[in-house]
């Protein structure tokens, strides 16, 4: 086989160029630090990176999620503790009131206090996160949630409007999970079941325009059996298909003797005249304390329910009964001061304002055991979040010992290799320049 000059030539120039390529291979490698500087160099490894990589991309996003929910909630967190130290305070103060020695200008004193409790209120109410957004109302961060609305006549108090809405916002915490990191404005101030939570007791009145004579004050009662209560407010009578519905206990006397008697009180949601309470229940015999339960016989239906009043309420007076309406947090501590700013002059009076004041401490502690469901649920969410960022940072350590054993490159074998290649060009170089160096005219 006949080789030319020529072919000598080109072939030492391929061997050269490709030992020179995968030296600078490799010294690309050892600068890098990677295994894989292009896809063509491993696509197996190069694909599964790419997946790796957009993996931990995702969970990097969620981590920063997680930490901005987690800054969110604890604002939120630390208004509710402030919220429930205020409303402490008022209820410590509502309690003192109802203490018997003290006079009008004491109650007045209590009622100023309450008024600047009921400011701090607001002002928790309408707090701002550090990027200046309300946090209590809902969707509409940049509207300012709670405001006063004026009297509706002179010596009224003000009511409080709120003018955010029902929204949470939510960040996407996990692949599959989304987490609340505001809270709603109506679902912590403004919704709050008066009473015990099902219904509402209040002194009806003795005669018309006539407060309660007698020392009776009712309780705020329970219900026993939820499923006889729910039936009951399901059944045609006493309560559906009417705007006020109601119960009566009206007291009568005979032979020294104090009785009761349920009545249905409900007025048609149709407009028309009133109509006068019709007797549902046989008269009873009266226990001063001893629990009366709301069953009627006129049709039967038992309401699972039950309230205790005591003291001795005087013939005519009565007590009533409703299903528990929404009322605000602002709207009890309102009624609480106009309450407290009210002259006693008389025992019923005294007796009626006891029997008041009871039932707005009952709901008090039920926008206290609110806020304390709301503040419950934002620390539930909190230690969540503090277990999925625990989670979010060992599969950061996961992926990137993955890309790790994917991409990095293996400096003792890479430092063996440009050794093995640098001595393979050189000797590459020095055979060339001998072959070159061959000649017949040396000879002649």
């Amino acid at each position: 086989m006949r080789i030319s000059t020529s072919q000598i030539y080109d072939s030492a120039m391929r061997g050269m160029e490709r030992n020179q390529s995968q030296l600078v291979k490799s010294q690309n490698q050892m600068a890098s630090g990677r295994r894989m500087l292009t896809p063509a160099d491993d696509p197996v490894a190069s694909a599964r990176a790419l997946l790796v990589t957009q993996a931990q991309d995702a969970n990097s996003q969620y981590a920063r999620n997680q930490n901005n929910a987690s800054d969110r909630l604890g604002l939120v967190d630390s208004q509710l503790s402030a919220l429930s130290d205020v409303l402490q305070g008022v209820r410590s103060r509502v309690v003192q009131a109802g203490n018997t020695v003290l006079g009008d200008s004491d109650r007045q004193a209590i009622a100023s206090e309450l008024e600047a409790r009921l400011d701090q209120m607001l002002g928790i109410a309408n707090s701002r996160g550090a990027d200046g957004n309300y946090l209590f109302s809902g969707y509409q961060s940049g509207t300012t949630p709670f405001a006063r609305s004026a009297a509706a006549a002179p010596g009224e108090p003000s009511s409080v409007a709120y003018f955010g809405d029902d929204g949470q916002h939510l960040l996407q915490v996990t692949s599959s999970q989304q987490m609340a990191s505001t809270v709603a404005g109506s679902d912590l101030f403004m919704n709050i079941r008066e009473g015990n939570g099902s219904f509402s007791t209040a002194a009806g009145g003795n005669g018309s325009g006539f407060a309660n004579q007698g020392s009776g004050i009712v309780e705020a009662g329970s219900v026993v059996d939820n499923q006889k209560w729910q039936n009951a407010l399901n059944t045609a009578f006493p309560w559906q298909g009417s705007s006020n519905h109601s119960l009566q206990i009206v007291f009568s006397s005979a032979a020294g003797s104090s009785s009761y008697q349920l009545f249905d009180a409900s007025t048609p949601a149709a407009p028309s005249a009133p109509l006068p309470p019709k007797a549902v229940g046989e008269l009873v015999p009266f226990v001063p304390g001893q629990a009366i339960p709301l069953v009627t016989t006129v049709p039967a239906i038992d309401f699972g329910a039950q309230v205790v009043i005591s003291g001795q309420p005087a013939a005519g007076d009565t007590f009533t009964i409703k299903p528990s309406v929404n009322k605000s947090a602002f709207q009890t501590i309102d009624e609480l001061i106009g309450l407290l700013r009210s002259p006693l002059a008389s025992g019923a009076a005294r007796t009626e304002f006891s029997g008041q004041l009871s039932a707005h401490l009952t709901n008090l502690d039920q926008v206290l055991l609110n806020v304390s469901r709301v503040q419950s649920t934002v620390g539930a969410h909190l230690q969540e979040l503090d277990s999925l960022s625990n989670n979010s940072a060992a599969l950061d350590v996961q992926y990137q010992q993955t890309l790790s054993a994917l991409q990095d490159l293996d400096y003792a074998k890479a430092i063996s290799d440009f050794t093995r290649q640098q001595l393979g060009l050189e000797a590459a170089q020095k055979s060339f320049v001998t072959i070159s160096g061959l000649s017949l005219f040396n000879y002649l």
